[in-house]
């Protein structure tokens, strides 16, 4: 995807509902829009390397580990 990264939306959603967090408590301890979770999730919209290191952070994995297998 131009401009930004192709992260692993399935991962991103289980990882979120493995710890009971909705995509607004996701928003809240992020910054990021519920809107721009939910399209991340669907694999519909690229991620900023800055989101990315925000949804690792707050989810307690490396920024790599939300990236998509080549």
């Amino acid at each position: 995807m131009r401009g930004g990264l192709d992260i692993d939306g399935l991962l991103l959603k289980r990882l979120r509902r493995q710890r009971a967090l909705s995509q607004q408590d996701l928003e809240r301890m992020t910054g990021v829009a519920q809107s721009t979770i939910s399209r991340l999730e669907a694999n519909q919209h690229p991620a900023r390397p800055s989101t990315v290191r925000k949804l690792a952070g707050a989810l307690g994995v490396e920024p790599k580990e939300l990236m998509k297998e080549e």
